[in-house]
């Protein structure tokens, strides 16, 4: 293995790393709602506007942070991010009021806003040209931390209290501390790209143009929205929903539902893992369309299956559709590579918005019309991957399909 390879992997295991960490810090957030509201009385109405100010700072955010590091790059912005994620898990620890419980809970969304494009975009740097291998490593880190925070909750801040919360302190200094050498790998990244032209190593990326035209960019950015809600809605049904309609339907204790839960958790992250990679080999287009519409199948069979076809059809399913999600930003950022930090933001962003809403509209429902009919609109979902027929195949580049390429210069980051 050579010293580049060896430099770019320690990048990528220490950004899934500190993914890890981040999205355990903000997943004890939604997991600690119980506690907040015996501790402070508070209403559900006031608990939804918990989720709503959260929701919006880790969401609508990061799209418009993305945009200004594209323009600002800072070898600090990851730091900043943790830091802010930290301030507001220790100051929810302690606060005495529900305004304070707001603004603790919007630095967290906040940090997570700096964190994952700017995290995304060092992946993409780091990648060696396997940019989805890169992204499935990113993320899997994300996916650990998100089945860890409830698990923490439940075992160190329910049993002790929620000034236990002040104890996540750790991870966030491990985490800063990892990420250290990380900035100073990213400074002489940076260093790099700012060359002048006359100057620049042999070893600098080579500047590549966008694959397609404005007009067929925006249209294909649209088609890749709607398969990010496609995934999100279904996800948010079992994520949100699958421990309830386990012992509604088939009668399992709870603790047996939160074990089938892991076990579709389990599938989620062996799908990321393997997503990216193959988007490589195969071509991104294809592994969307695979991904997403072959999921429908064993989600349109949920619904009709005894508890033990419950089982497989959900780990096959969350297996097929979680592997479209790193081909799916991979494959936006091919569409505009100088913008990276944006177009992260916008699909993260994006994710994260249509997960909180998705779940707050099917609580509704649940609660109107039974948690088995959720779960039949649901499974439709995945049949929204037909759309994915209509993306470009951009490992044909400009001269293949689309012949009408993008002729915006060339821009140097920071510049």
């Amino acid at each position: 293995m050579s010293a580049t390879n060896t430099t770019g992997f320690r990048i990528l295991a220490a950004l899934s790393l500190v993914h890890c960490l981040n999205d355990t810090l903000q997943s004890v957030i939604s997991a600690g709602y119980p506690i907040l509201r015996e501790d402070l009385a508070l209403s559900f109405g006031q608990i939804g506007l918990i989720t709503l100010v959260y929701q919006s700072s880790a969401s609508v955010f990061q799209p418009l942070i993305g945009h200004y590091f594209d323009r600002h790059p800072s070898p600090r912005s990851l730091l900043l991010g943790t830091l802010l994620s930290l301030a507001g898990v220790l100051s929810l620890a302690f606060a005495a009021t529900f305004a304070a419980v707001l603004a603790s809970v919007f630095a967290v969304g906040l940090g997570s806003s700096v964190f994952h494009p700017e995290a995304s975009r060092l992946a993409s740097l780091a990648s060696g040209g396997k940019r989805g291998l890169a992204q499935s490593l990113f993320q899997v880190g994300g996916n650990l931390g998100s089945s860890l925070g409830p698990l923490l909750a439940a075992l160190w801040i329910a049993p002790y209290g929620r000034r236990h919360l002040a104890d996540f302190v750790l991870p966030a200094l491990v985490a800063l501390c990892v990420l250290l050498p990380v900035a100073r790998w990213y400074r002489g990244r940076l260093r790099l790209l700012r060359q002048p032209p006359g100057r620049t190593p042999a070893r600098a990326a080579a500047p590549v143009a966008p694959p397609l035209s404005p007009r067929r960019t925006v249209l294909t950015l649209a088609i890749l929205l709607l398969l990010i809600f496609s995934k999100y809605v279904y996800t948010a049904s079992l994520s949100g929903f699958y421990t309830f309609y386990l012992i509604e339907k088939f009668g399992v204790t709870v603790q047996v539902s939160q074990l089938l839960l892991f076990v579709f958790a389990l599938s989620t992250a062996v799908g990321t893992l393997a997503g990216g990679p193959a988007g490589d080999r195969l071509g991104r287009k294809y592994v969307i369309w695979a991904s997403i519409l072959g999921s429908a199948p064993f989600a349109l069979a949920t619904p009709q299956a005894d508890l033990t076809g419950t089982v497989i059809f959900t780990f096959c399913a969350g297996l097929m559709i979680s592997s479209a999600f790193p081909a799916i930003l991979v494959y936006a950022q091919e569409l505009l590579p100088y913008k990276i930090g944006l177009v992260s933001g916008l699909f993260f962003g994006f994710a994260f918005g249509v997960a909180g809403a998705a779940s707050a509209f099917l609580g509704y429902m649940a609660d109107r019309h039974g948690i088995e009919l959720v779960y039949r609109l649901c499974a439709c979902m995945p049949l929204l991957g037909l759309v994915a027929w209509f993306l470009p195949d951009l490992r044909h580049g400009p001269s293949g399909p689309d012949k009408t390429p993008d002729k915006t210069p060339e821009k140097t980051p920071g510049r």
